[in-house]
């Protein structure tokens, strides 16, 4: 792509953002679609954040199944026949 056509696109692209945004603040039906898509990001930023806890919390479980199982090898020294270490570190 050469540097005219890169131009081009960025200038198209600067004027559908920029048309959008001026429809979206300053004309009546943009200020009441804006109104009713508020509650909607609220809502799906709170699922975000309620994922990215869930996330969090299988991550540790994960992480301390890693640790019972290390420590299980590590009571039965049965860890260093079948494995190359028995202090595996979690891939979390």
């Amino acid at each position: 792509m050469t540097d005219d056509s890169r131009a081009i696109v960025a200038t198209v692209a600067g004027a559908i953002v920029g048309g959008v945004a001026g429809y979206l603040f300053f004309s009546e039906h943009g200020r009441r679609m804006r109104r009713a898509f508020e509650p909607v990001l609220d809502d799906f930023a709170r699922e975000l954040a309620s994922f990215r806890g869930t996330i969090r919390r299988a991550i540790a479980v994960a992480n301390e199944g890693w640790g019972l199982l290390n420590d299980a090898l590590d009571d039965t020294g049965g860890g260093a026949r079948h494995f190359p270490s028995a202090h595996q570190t979690s891939p979390f």
